[in-house]
């Protein structure tokens, strides 16, 4: 039987302010991708979503961006190398510092937002990502936009990392992702993303937004916790899945 992982990112509450459906989605994947700070997530919620993880048996990663709360990590940011590693590094050992208080094992780096969009596209920039993980351990997975500079940054780094997919995010024809705030640049119809991801992870094809197919490697695939369709999307994709005879199982297993 086929093995994927199904991740969200998580976690990204902080003070007083709520975004995502964490709880009902938790159930209904077997990786997350916790906030750690900067553009979203704080300690206090940190803490909990590790402990909530580790009760519900979903591997836990780190989910590094840039320091950008107001624009929820999603804007760009002129960053030195050094800086870049840093970054990961500050970011992933907090986290794991409740991974240990919580005697669970932290699996995987994955940066958010403009971090992984440009770190997908600039090999200096990829490479400093891997630098910021092994900082950290040189076992942890970094989760990387399926053939992107971060796949070849990690081979050259000696880094373990898997290969992500998108269900609720278009493509360019280039294998990156349409940028947000363009038209069809989020999907949104959940009939349409099942029919992606199964052909995403069956056959290793997704048509870009130009109606070219790509050719993708699904180890993983991504929903967004801030979309409003996040759960509803987990319970057709998880059912479709199964109906394709696909696994669902934690970045680890695979």
């Amino acid at each position: 039987m086929k093995k994927v992982d199904l991740n969200c990112d998580y976690a990204e509450s902080f003070g007083a302010y709520t975004i995502g459906c964490d709880q009902k989605i938790l159930p209904l994947v077997s990786s997350v991708n916790i906030a750690c700070g900067w553009h979203g997530g704080d300690p206090v919620i940190m803490g909990k979503a590790v402990r909530a993880a580790a009760e519900n048996g979903v591997g836990i990663g780190a989910h590094p961006g840039f320091y950008d709360l107001m624009g929820f990590g999603r804007r760009p940011m002129k960053i030195s190398p050094d800086e870049a590693k840093a970054y990961v590094q500050y970011q992933t050992g907090a986290l794991l510092a409740f991974c240990l208080e919580n005697n669970t094992p932290l699996c995987h780096v994955k940066p958010h937002g403009a971090f992984y969009n440009m770190a997908a596209k600039d090999p200096v920039l990829a490479r400093a990502v891997c630098r910021g993980v092994k900082a950290v351990s040189s076992e942890l997975i970094l989760l990387a936009l399926s053939g992107s500079e971060m796949c070849r940054a990690a081979e050259e780094e000696n880094l373990p990392y898997r290969q992500e997919v998108f269900a609720d995010r278009a493509y360019l024809p280039d294998g990156n992702l349409v940028p947000r705030g363009q038209d069809g640049a989020v999907i949104t119809n959940e009939e349409e993303a099942v029919v992606r991801v199964v052909k995403m992870v069956t056959e290793g094809k997704v048509t870009a937004n130009d109606g070219s197919e790509l050719s993708i490697c699904a180890d993983s695939i991504c929903l967004h916790g801030d979309n409003e369709k996040a759960v509803l999307f987990a319970e057709k994709i998880s059912a479709a899945l199964q109906k394709a005879d696909v696994a669902v199982t934690p970045l680890k297993n695979l």
